[in-house]
């Protein structure tokens, strides 16, 4: 019952029994995850399973002949073995390994006595390298704190990278210390509108990450093999850069930190200082994530105020360039130089084909599969990401019962019949320029830690078995595994939203936040389940 499901999986006879005095062995270079496995079995069994002699020993290694990402976990009375080509694939046996005990011991508390495991071969392997999720951070704020647990819960699913996205026209949400401003004016709106087309709620919003903070967020995810590629947007959703430097905008008058959603038209201008502050970002944004892929953004940048700035056609006409959107794209090739001069890739929105695209820059399509297929026939790597299939702020089902009646209908089934590769390219040999696939949730209706579970979760799993798993894929299969997976998401307290409708929290009036009696609560959500299932 593991989600994603594993290539191949075969019930043997026997089981190992897991105790306060089983050991955890490894050798040296998987001593990370070792010590991440006894982290978090120790708790569950009241004992440290550390090396040495024991009821049953539980003993990670490296095997030559697997891909870094590919693992092979046996179960039998004896013992556990968890063998990958590289510490990745060691780490995703073991996640493989927590989902063969009972969904109590993910709440990391005693069970109050041994614990048995099914004797079982697995043998397993990913299908895409990159399988990942866009969280946006900039438009409603996560703590550190929540964002290390969301970096949790991918790891569970086997994902492997968290596109984080930093900055956009409502906030500014990384330290820099050359520009102090950026957080201390760009950080913080006064008040957010509500809903898509709502009023304002006049409540200032903001936060931002230290230096130290990201550096901790990195190194809490490469543990767990995840890489964060940060985004720092331009030349569009600039405006919170804009409020804190006016020098960068196109108009004379000042700019305040947006305060409502959609497209907006405040857009960096085109001087070679504005290039050189950005690249002066981008000098500390580097130094913090090790990602060998940054993001620029480069999406939705409206052209009206570089057609109104005769400092923009100047800039076109000394370029020789036809028009605004090769002045776009001459803009996203600076940075693309700038990265490639550094050892990493530019990642851009699929917008950044338009007008020419930036050598070596790999593509995000999110528009539909055109710029996919096109920037794959060019020889361009691609990410795919279609809003219709995998942007999880999008409503989950019809009914004004659902707390956020936005974007078009996107069933749990809808994204578990998600394809990563366009039909377009199945056939095509441009089809192996598809690095893997990511899913959005982005937040400008997704408002607090509580409402990013309720939206994510179950699609995410479903999402996970797309990218992991082998591409012929059985939703009925899947139900039975999702089944007994919730359990888990509960222990762990995940408030997914069950399929029927909405958590139980969500309709007891009075209560703005969590139930102070969280064990009451629980039971409810529990109770609630088990009700859906049964």
């Amino acid at each position: 019952m593991i989600v994603p499901k594993p290539v191949r999986y075969e019930i043997r006879q026997g089981r190992f029994v897991l105790d306060r005095e089983t050991s955890v062995t490894a050798p040296p270079p998987l001593g990370e995850v070792a010590s991440w496995l006894r982290g978090e079995l120790s708790p569950v069994v009241g004992g440290e399973l550390l090396p040495g002699p024991g009821s049953g020993t539980i003993t990670l290694g490296l095997r030559d002949d697997l891909p870094p990402e590919a693992y092979r976990l046996s179960v039998a009375d004896d013992g556990v073995m968890i063998e990958g080509g590289g510490p990745a694939g060691v780490f995703y046996g073991a996640q493989s390994l927590r989902q063969l005990l009972p969904p109590a011991a993910f709440r990391k508390a005693s069970a109050g006595g041994p614990l048995v495991l099914p004797a079982v071969l697995i043998e397993d392997e990913p299908r895409f390298g990159w399988r990942g999720c866009i969280l946006d951070v900039a438009r409603h704020f996560l703590v550190k704190h929540e964002v290390l647990r969301f970096i949790d819960l991918m790891a569970l699913h086997k994902l492997n990278v968290l596109h984080l996205h930093l900055t956009d026209d409502q906030g500014w949400r990384v330290e820099i210390k050359r520009y102090p401003r950026l957080t201390e004016v760009g950080a913080w709106r006064k008040e957010s509108q509500t809903g898509w087309n709502g009023a304002m709620d006049g409540r200032p919003h903001g936060g931002c990450y230290t230096q130290d903070d990201i550096r901790e967020i990195v190194a809490y995810a490469a543990r767990r093999h995840v890489t964060v590629v940060p985004e720092i947007d331009l030349p569009g959703h600039t405006q919170a850069a804009i409020a804190a430097h006016p020098e960068l905008g196109n108009l004379d008058t000042p700019l305040e930190v947006r305060t409502t959603w959609g497209v907006g038209v405040n857009v960096l201008n085109v001087e070679e200082s504005t290039i050189t502050f950005f690249q002066n970002v981008f000098d500390e944004v580097l130094e913090l994530f090790p990602s060998p892929y940054v993001c620029v953004g480069g999406d939705e940048c409206r052209k009206d105020q570089w057609r109104d700035s005769p400092a923009a056609r100047r800039r076109i006409r000394e370029l020789g360039l036809r028009d605004e959107e090769e002045l776009q794209s001459w803009f996203i090739r600076r940075f693309d130089d700038y990265l490639a001069e550094r050892g990493r890739r530019l990642v851009g929105w699929d917008e950044i084909l338009e007008g020419g695209l930036a050598p070596g820059a790999v593509v995000a399509s999110w528009r539909g599969d055109l710029g996919a297929v096109s920037a794959a026939r060019a020889g361009h790597d691609v990410i795919t990401c279609p809003n219709t299939s995998v942007y999880f702020d999008y409503r989950q089902g019809p009914g004004e019962d659902e707390p956020v009646p936005f974007g078009t209908v996107l069933t749990l089934e809808d994204v578990y019949a998600f394809e990563p590769v366009p039909e377009e390219l199945r056939d095509d040999p441009a089809g192996a320029r598809v690095l893997g696939s990511q899913c959005g949730l982005w937040s400008e209706l997704i408002d607090s830690n509580r409402r990013m579970d309720y939206m994510a979760f179950p699609r995410v799993a479903a999402f996970a078995e797309t990218v992991w798993s082998p591409p012929g894929r059985d939703l009925a299969d899947f139900r039975l595994r999702l089944a007994a997976h919730l359990p888990r998401l509960s222990a762990i307290g995940v408030e997914y939203r069950p399929e029927a409708g909405p958590l139980p929290w969500q309709t007891m009036p009075g209560v703005p936040g969590r139930p102070e009696d969280h064990a009451r609560w629980q039971a409810k959500i529990d109770a609630w389940t088990s009700n859906l299932r049964s």
